[in-house]
């Protein structure tokens, strides 16, 4: 393996949840690499900045809960580029309150994003990928499914599901060519998890680094980094696997 191996020249990708944090991070870092890239967020002022940062993006206003819309970004992603070659399925949201008091519409929202939203983006994916018989879906999951909290229940639920329809994407993919395999982030300072409240957020930021062994938390970056690896050749043996960046809060 060599550097060259982490290269994506000649490539195309689609990002969602690019407006912002970790999906702007990487498909700027994918961009970086060599990729064209196609970047999909619902938050049309945000995805234009980040279209900004990106030479000859593609920018796709979609929301993933619409099954249409991601067909669509799909499709304007070969349109305009010819073919797709790494789809980095990373929207998402994080609502918390106690089971019981979790109202259905917190419940279906949280899932139609994390986990519908994921599911669209595999299927629309493996269908161009099956034709060129490659390629490398990267799926956006959370430290929370090997270390449930209280209070997260809708999330935690949405990610745990978005791992085991890693693992069934890369078996139905793998004949075909397409590795599939998904990144499980630790705490990472975003704008989904920033406070605005000062001191909430520098106490929350410094009870997170307690919990770390190498007392940090991440930044959007090194999951982007994670995704990058994972797109690439360098990874071309990994599939159906969860990829664990946090820091050693979690070590299943």
């Amino acid at each position: 393996m060599t550097l060259e191996d982490f290269r994506l020249d000649g490539r195309v990708a689609a990002v969602t949840g690019a407006a912002s944090g970790i999906g702007r991070a990487t498909a700027v870092l994918l961009a970086e690499a060599g990729a064209k890239v196609a970047v999909a967020d619902v938050d049309e002022a945000g995805l234009e900045e980040t279209a900004s940062m990106v030479p000859d993006a593609l920018p796709v206003p979609t929301d993933v809960t619409v099954k249409a819309q991601v067909d669509r970004l799909v499709e304007r992603t070969r349109f305009e580029f010819g073919r797709l070659d790494v789809m980095a399925n990373i929207a998402g949201i994080i609502r918390g309150s106690p089971l019981v008091a979790t109202e259905e519409d917190e419940l279906d929202r949280v899932l139609a994003v994390n986990l519908k939203g994921v599911f669209f983006g595999c299927q629309a994916a493996l269908a161009v990928m099956s034709e060129q018989r490659s390629g490398s879906i990267v799926n956006m999951t959370s430290t929370a499914i090997d270390q449930p909290a209280a209070g997260l229940g809708s999330y935690s639920i949405s990610k745990a599901g978005v791992a085991i329809l890693t693992r069934i994407a890369a078996l139905e993919g793998g004949p075909n060519g397409i590795r599939v395999n998904a990144v499980a982030p630790g705490f990472v300072v975003t704008p989904m998890t920033t406070r605005p409240d000062e001191q909430q957020m520098e106490a929350m930021i410094a009870a997170m680094r307690k919990r770390s062994p190498i007392a940090a938390v991440g930044r959007p970056a090194d999951i982007a980094h994670a995704v990058l690896y994972l797109a690439s050749d360098a990874s071309r043996f990994v599939t159906g696997q969860i990829l664990r960046v946090n820091g050693g809060v979690a070590m299943p």
